[in-house]
């Protein structure tokens, strides 16, 4: 029902997964930092996960772990199971009584697996993508395998859900949480376009712009973006931010990453 990519690269690791299947995200992805990533799928086992992620956490390879997780399983048959370890190495299972088409592929750093395809092109697209796309990051590499497997044919009964998990040790918000990216969209018509669209909202509120692109407040900026906050009602750069969620992007009064300003420009547009 489902084809899903797990992957590492560097520090971060990420699941991606669509399926004609309510929520998928709620079932197959699981992933922690500096242990590894998991999908579980086909007639799913969702204890694969956190039983899985415990053998990565105490220092098993993706081999290993799949062996141990599928052995001891008696509905093995009709499992799939994709595995990356700390170290980026791969493994995979597709169990005997999977729906056709089903299969799997791994590579350095990726696992790409799927059931109910309409052929091994889907996973095929996983993988390849994966690969062509090096050196971006993880997240957007991820949506782009998912765009690409669908493009190549996808689950064979159509679309309905999508979720990407990325996590990298004290990535998240604040820097107090270890989840980089966990978004869902668990019923709609084209999932992989509407997560692409919920990753570009996630990354204005919570991406980062390099320091050395920020804009100095002084002079005539610095003027222009005190007049919008009196004009929006708000005292300080820092309490306009926290009312439009963009907290993560303001630090002091010296310099304006140039996502804020274009944000408080359009807010401030109907005002003027």
């Amino acid at each position: 029902m489902t084809y899903s990519l797990v992957a590492r690269d560097g520090a971060q690791w990420g699941v991606v997964v669509q399926s004609k299947f309510l929520a998928v995200g709620s079932v197959v992805s699981w992933a922690e930092p500096h242990a590894g990533a998991i999908a579980t799928q086909a007639y799913a086992n969702p204890r694969y996960g956190p039983d899985g992620l415990a053998l990565l956490r105490e220092g098993l390879n993706a081999d290993e772990v799949v062996r141990r997780l599928v052995e001891a399983d008696e509905g093995r048959d009709e499992r799939q199971l994709g595995v990356v370890d700390a170290r980026g190495g791969s493994a995979s299972w597709t169990g005997a009584g999977c729906m056709d088409w089903a299969g799997h592929r791994t590579g350095d750093g990726y696992a790409a697996q799927g059931n109910i395809l309409v052929g091994a092109e889907t996973v095929d697209a996983l993988a390849e993508t994966f690969e062509a796309t090096a050196g971006r990051p993880l997240a957007g590499r991820l949506i782009d395998c998912l765009a690409a497997a669908q493009a190549a044919g996808g689950d064979r009964r159509g679309q309905q859900s999508a979720a990407l998990l990325v996590v990298e040790r004290d990535g998240g918000y604040a820097g107090l949480s270890d989840v980089l990216v966990d978004l869902r969209v668990d019923d709609h018509p084209a999932p992989i376009d509407e997560l692409r669209r919920l990753y570009a909202l996630h990354e204005r509120l919570f991406g980062r712009t390099p320091r050395d692109e920020w804009l100095p407040l002084e002079g005539a900026l610095a003027d222009e973006v005190r007049d919008s906050l009196e004009r929006l009602g708000f005292a300080s750069l820092d309490d306009w931010a926290g009312v439009a969620n963009l907290e993560e992007r303001v630090d002091g009064n010296e310099a304006i990453d140039p996502v804020v300003l274009t944000a408080l420009r359009d807010e401030d547009a109907p005002a003027r």
